[in-house]
């Protein structure tokens, strides 16, 4: 009697499951967006409501088309690019270093905890006048605002990295007398990318917060400056379109710092690889 034999193991079966998973997004993110747009439009025509409080859909595209046609919203946009990355890049550098130095020195770590706890605790939004009175109305306040409000997850998180190395790793490092630089090039900072990634995903968001926060205080551009301006101006519709372009700058940053993640670390779970 022929026939597979008992003792072999049978084939594995596979799975379209992790393809759909990857797909699933890209289906039901315009499906939902579709569904709440045609809701605010049922609500728009059934309702009557005044444009001032509720424009339509309609209005508010073609406000935003408008707005990408003008070079002085893209002077805006310029502005508040240009204060969201310098400050989201200072506090990577001082985040990123002050961080590898306390999850290395634990009595760093104990000097330091207390006043870093107290600095987080403070509403930084609070600071924005203290720092328009200190550095004026130029970019200088706002690059400090973003830069203070992407600092803290990039700290906690490099913290939280480096002290995440498997000590067992580090002991056969040290063994094979290896240095401080490279013990921190070789394990530490691989080990620690996952967190730190993690942290910018989370500052360059409160980055580019705190840079329209600081420029609708105090500023005389960028976005902020020109959503105040839409305000001041009742003009509902463009107030939703820098709204709306606000959101897709948003967007276009995290998903950047996405894209660095799988470039970076691609053998890691988080790259979605």
């Amino acid at each position: 009697m022929s026939g597979i034999p008992l003792d072999e193991p049978a084939p594995p079966r596979t799975s379209g499951m992790p393809g759909r998973e990857a797909l699933l997004p890209w289906l039901t993110t315009p499906a939902l967006l579709f569904v709440l747009v045609g809701i605010w439009h049922l609500y728009v025509t059934e309702t009557e409501i005044s444009a001032f409080i509720l424009p339509s859909p309609a209005s508010v595209w073609t406000a935003w088309l408008e707005m990408l046609d003008s070079p002085r919203a893209w002077r805006h946009t310029g502005a508040t690019i240009y204060v969201t990355l310098v400050g989201f890049a200072w506090a990577l550098v001082v985040g990123v270093g002050l961080g590898v130095a306390i999850g290395r020195l634990r009595w760093l770590e104990q000097t330091l905890n207390p006043f870093i706890v107290a600095t987080q605790v403070i509403p930084k939004v609070a600071l924005v006048p203290l720092f328009v009175v200190w550095f004026g109305f130029g970019p200088t306040s706002k690059i400090i605002v973003a830069a203070v409000l992407a600092f803290f997850p990039i700290l906690t998180n490099t913290v939280l990295g480096v002290k995440s190395v498997d000590a067992g790793h580090r002991d056969v490092m040290v063994s094979l007398n290896a240095t401080r630089w490279q013990i921190f090039r070789r394990l530490e900072l691989p080990s620690s990318l996952p967190y730190i990634l993690t942290g910018m995903e989370v500052g360059i968001v409160l980055a580019i917060i705190g840079a329209i926060v600081g420029e609708y205080l105090g500023g005389n551009a960028g976005l902020g400056y020109m959503l105040i301006a839409r305000m001041n101006a009742y003009e509902t519709d463009s107030l939703f379109a820098v709204i709306i372009h606000m959101t897709i700058l948003g967007f276009v940053f995290y998903f950047g710092i996405g894209a660095l993640r799988r470039f970076l670390i691609p053998w890691h779970a988080s790259s979605g690889r």
